[in-house]
């Protein structure tokens, strides 16, 4: 829990990701991402390291962003 946020992290939840690969092992580093759907706990994601995509995202055009959560993914082969 960070006490100072920038502003265009107010109010954002952050979650832990861990980069896998299609078999489910971890391949990266763990790294933060900005989540606006409602991921949880051993759910599988889709990360766009990108700030534009993730600024679009996040609908914040001058927002401090490198890492979003685009999505959750049902199923994995």
């Amino acid at each position: 829990m960070s006490t100072i946020k920038t502003p265009s992290h107010q109010n954002k939840k952050l979650m832990v990701v861990i980069p896998v690969d299609a078999s489910r092992k971890e391949i990266g580093e763990p790294m933060i991402a900005f989540d606006r759907f409602h991921a949880g706990i051993g759910d599988y994601v889709l990360i766009i390291e990108e700030g534009g995509s993730a600024r679009d995202i996040l609908g914040d055009e001058k927002g401090a962003f490198d890492a979003v959560i685009a999505g959750i993914i049902d199923q994995l082969p």
